[in-house]
């Protein structure tokens, strides 16, 4: 039997200024920010898939381990949403392992044609961490909120 929701990592990167990296969506016509996030492959750790998604979705490389919430953090898609399926699968949601890493580069390593087949994101912007709720779609929005505060003592 199929887990209704997906694996899924969550990356929260943070500067040495004390912000965060924020991601506008590439297949959306306006700015749809959000953290990156993937799924999580059956022989990798969590650890493993966020810097492989990182690195897939963004170029980021340079970057260390700062902190892991214990448990995951779910959300339900939308009714009416396409982004159910995965692989074939059809999904209610996702189940999310979220990571907070500290990127230790410069910002010229950011490359979003990294994986030009699957080009995530469009633009990226530095911000303080609690501006990300207020930029996340409705139906994530819980769990940006218990992410922030889970990892804002840490950024």
């Amino acid at each position: 039997m199929t887990d209704l929701y997906r694996k899924n990592v969550g990356i929260v990167v943070c500067n040495s200024k004390h912000k965060v990296l924020m991601c506008a969506r590439a297949d959306k016509a306006d700015f749809q920010w959000q953290f990156p996030q993937g799924g999580i492959e059956t022989e990798e750790d969590v650890v493993r898939a966020a810097k492989r998604e990182l690195r897939e979705e963004t170029g980021l490389i340079s970057v260390e381990l700062v902190s892991m919430l214990k448990n995951p953090l779910t959300y339900d898609f939308p009714q009416n949403s396409h982004a159910k399926i995965y692989s074939g699968v059809a999904y209610k949601g996702q189940r999310q392992w979220w990571v907070l890493f500290r990127f230790v580069g410069q910002d010229s390593e950011i490359n979003f044609q990294t994986n030009p087949d699957e080009i995530e994101f469009k633009a990226f912007e530095w911000v303080d961490i609690d501006e990300a709720p207020k930029r996340i779609v409705e139906f994530k929005k819980e769990v940006y909120y218990k992410v922030v505060e889970s990892f804002s003592p840490l950024v």
